[in-house]
């Protein structure tokens, strides 16, 4: 068991050099069956495109773990967005015991936003069901958002965009 300690301690040293980071699980006590298991991230999603031995831009866009390393890009984009405009950011995922799952959820101005990452131009609007779950959230539920590789920024309906992730 010394080498679990030994792996935590080497994480740690990863997070306090800034090469990862942990995206906690939102919940609160409406949320009952909430998964507790953080998400790690990296910075550098170049770094991780080398650890994984993708030599090409061509390979890594058609590589199996291409839509993970996009989620992790576009976490990361928007976490140091906040960073560099010197304003905390309340970032967290979303799971349940369920497998129901939110990409991201960012709270702002006390309310909840929803967002999904996904490397499809054309996500469909069966994405945002899980958007639901959070209205059992004490804080009230506000807009949500596919980010995606379209090229426009368009609707799926009232509450909820389709965002170019070139737009963050």
């Amino acid at each position: 068991m010394a080498y679990i300690k030994t792996a935590k301690r080497w994480l740690q040293v990863l997070e306090k050099s800034d090469v990862i980071f942990f995206l906690r699980p939102y919940s609160n006590n409406l949320l009952k069956r909430t998964v507790k298991t953080p998400k790690m991230y990296f910075f550098d999603t170049g770094l991780v495109a080398y650890l994984t031995r993708y030599s090409s831009p061509e390979i890594l866009a058609n590589g199996a773990i291409n839509g993970a390393i996009l989620e992790n890009f576009v976490v990361s984009e928007l976490l140091k967005s906040y960073h560099n405009n010197a304003r905390e950011c309340l970032l967290w995922y979303y799971r349940d015991s369920n497998a129901n799952e939110i990409d991201m959820v960012i709270e702002s101005d006390g309310l909840v936003h929803p967002l999904e990452i996904k490397r499809s131009v054309n996500p469909g609007s069966e994405l945002i069901g899980a958007f639901s779950h959070l209205d059992k959230a004490s804080v009230p539920r506000g807009d949500g958002a596919i980010l995606c590789m379209r090229p426009k920024l368009s609707a799926i309906n009232s509450e909820n965009y389709i965002v170019p992730i070139w737009m963050i």
